[in-house]
């Protein structure tokens, strides 16, 4: 598996990662998947503390104890359950923050996190009192680096240029292109890495995604979804899957250090990995794929 460096941190990542939240709650299922990524080399687990109100960090944590000093641990922070309401509400402050840290770590079973990020963000925040918080868990050793998550530029724009944050993650794929407008180009500057998510469209981008294009996707309705599936399985893709072709997509421009697929069963587990295996896109696969993705979008939408 190709390692690669997260932004300016001393953090080196496989470039497929586990996105955590498709585990579930079956806590032995999810502890075998996870050990089978460690195994197949994978050692980026990502995570949160709203994930299954916290039950997923939990099952991260059982599941790569005896292991820590193999995985770059993350998860993030921001979205704040209150007793007795349902759902929660956002509270990016400073108090919230180192608060929710302690339980994070707790939870994890680990006395530090390689990557804490701020679960979304608005241009509403405290956003100086923010990073304050990330820098001063830093400075106590509870956290190496710490980025954002977030599709929003404007707010990716805010802390690539007031804070030292080294990972920005994102929905990226073939068809949700936004980040090559104006996030990446910023994150190449800045020396700042994505994190991609959701390569696979939420799995309308694999073999037997078709079925899973009924809802269609972001602005694609369900039609142009299956199109858009049709043509690149008809491209020379040079024995790679869709799944793997999708993949390698977000993993072409050169800001992208890794990409994070979920998983909920071992034979998906085993495809993002061998995407891991697979050769990188030429200049002219990321050219015919973008005119199929571009094609399809104006033609509905002119």
């Amino acid at each position: 598996m190709r390692k690669n460096r997260l932004g300016s941190s001393d953090l080196f990542v496989s470039e497929i990662g586990l996105g955590c939240m498709s585990l579930g709650t079956d806590k032995q299922a999810a502890i075998s998947l996870i050990v089978e990524a460690l195994e197949g080399g994978v050692n980026f687990f990502d995570t949160a503390d709203l994930y299954d109100d916290g039950l997923n960090e939990t099952i991260v944590g059982e599941a790569i104890r005896g292991k820590r000093k193999d995985v770059v641990l993350a998860t993030k922070v921001g979205n704040r359950r209150v007793p007795g309401q349902e759902g929660w509400v956002w509270d990016p402050s400073k108090a919230y923050i180192k608060d929710a840290v302690k339980k994070s770590l707790s939870r994890l079973q680990t006395d530090y996190i390689d990557l804490y990020q701020l679960h979304g963000g608005t241009l509403d925040d405290p956003i100086d009192e923010t990073i304050e918080a990330f820098e001063e868990l830093k400075q106590e050793g509870l956290i190496r680096h710490y980025g954002i998550s977030s599709i929003r530029p404007n707010v990716i724009r805010e802390y690539a240029q007031r804070s030292n944050i080294v990972s920005v993650m994102s929905q990226y794929s073939i068809l949700d292109r936004r980040p090559e407008e104006e996030v990446l180009p910023l994150l190449a500057e800045k020396g700042i890495s994505l994190i991609a998510r959701g390569p696979v469209a939420k799995g309308i981008l694999t073999g037997n995604g078709a079925a899973k294009a009924d809802k269609g996707y972001l602005d694609y309705g369900k039609e142009e979804a299956l199109q858009v599936r049709e043509q690149l399985q008809e491209l020379d893709l040079q024995g790679r899957s869709l799944s793997q072709t999708a993949i390698r997509y977000a993993l072409s421009p050169p800001a992208v250090a890794i990409a994070i697929p979920g998983a909920s069963s071992s034979a998906q587990l085993r495809l993002n990995i061998e995407a891991g295996g697979a050769q990188p896109l030429t200049g002219a696969e990321l050219g015919a794929i973008r005119i199929i993705a571009r094609a399809n979008r104006y033609e509905q939408h002119r």
